[in-house]
């Protein structure tokens, strides 16, 4: 397929890299002239400008920060985007707003949400989790180009994949925070940090965080998953603005959010976020 592909960061330049080694024309834009410099090298075309990422394409992935970015961009592409082109926008919008969205497209452009997760080793790897909402046959369209990055599990209509993919953030912050408090108050009772997590690997407290992070980032003070703070802050403020959208009190979730937000208050927007261990006591 022919692919325009607008946001080169973290997560985005691997996934553009995947569906090149797939096979795909990939032509990309980023604000960024040195994300598009290191593109050129490995395949990806660079465009100029959004309009002449999307000329001709089959498909269009957006992968940004935000769903107020994701429709800036929409908009100033819609009346470009081929007519039977499908717009698959990656980034983890507000599962409402992307049902506007869908009303700034022409009719004769499908739109799907397919945010993703499983970081940027993941997504280095071809290895990601996709989350797709949308029309069964849009995406029988895309899913063989899609699983070019990784594994794609639909979650049912339009929206649904946004939704699914704030949710799953939520766990997985409310995860990290108790997996935190939990080797704190072990570390003070004198437990060794590293026998707990393989602990909580081999028993019922297992999590991602316990998986993946207390030992390789947490325990050493390595902090660097690759995913910010800001980051994980602005997914729980959309999880919760859902909550309550859905007139659901989630009340952990609304702990989880205060957190993250006081952590991004503390450690700013770019600390990593299995820093909020930081937060939680003076010597973490």
């Amino acid at each position: 397929m022919r692919i325009g592909f607008i946001g080169i960061g973290k997560m985005g330049a691997p996934m553009a890299l995947c569906l090149a080694r797939a096979g795909h024309e990939v032509v990309a834009f980023d604000t960024s002239v040195e994300a598009l410099g290191t593109m050129a090298e490995s395949g990806v075309i660079a465009a100029p400008d959004p309009a002449s990422a999307v000329s001709g394409a089959e498909a269009v992935i957006t992968m940004l920060p935000n769903g107020q970015i994701v429709g800036a961009v929409v908009a100033e592409i819609a009346d470009v985007i081929p007519a039977g082109a499908v717009l698959i926008d990656m980034s983890t919008s507000y599962p409402l707003e992307t049902l506007t969205l869908r009303k700034a497209l022409p009719d004769v452009v499908d739109l799907i949400d397919a945010p993703v997760s499983g970081g940027v080793w993941r997504a280095e790897l071809g290895q990601l989790t996709i989350i797709a909402g949308g029309a069964g046959l849009v995406l029988d369209r895309v899913e063989p180009m899609l699983s070019s990055m990784g594994t794609v599990t639909r979650t049912g209509a339009l929206g649904s994949g946004h939704a699914m993919k704030l949710l799953n953030n939520y766990l997985s912050a409310s995860g990290l925070a108790a997996a935190c408090e939990a080797v704190l108050i072990g570390r003070r009772f004198g437990l060794d940090p590293d026998v707990m997590a393989d602990v909580f690997n081999a028993s019922t407290g297992m999590n991602n965080a316990t998986k993946v992070k207390l030992r390789q980032h947490i325990n050493n003070k390595a902090f660097a998953s690759g995913f910010t703070m800001g980051l994980m802050s602005k997914d729980l403020t959309m999880a919760r603005r859902l909550a309550g959208d859905m007139e659901i009190p989630a009340e952990g979730l609304a702990a989880t959010q205060a957190l993250f937000a006081q952590a991004v208050d503390a450690l700013g927007d770019m600390a990593d976020h299995t820093e909020v261990i930081k937060l939680l006591t003076p010597d973490g």
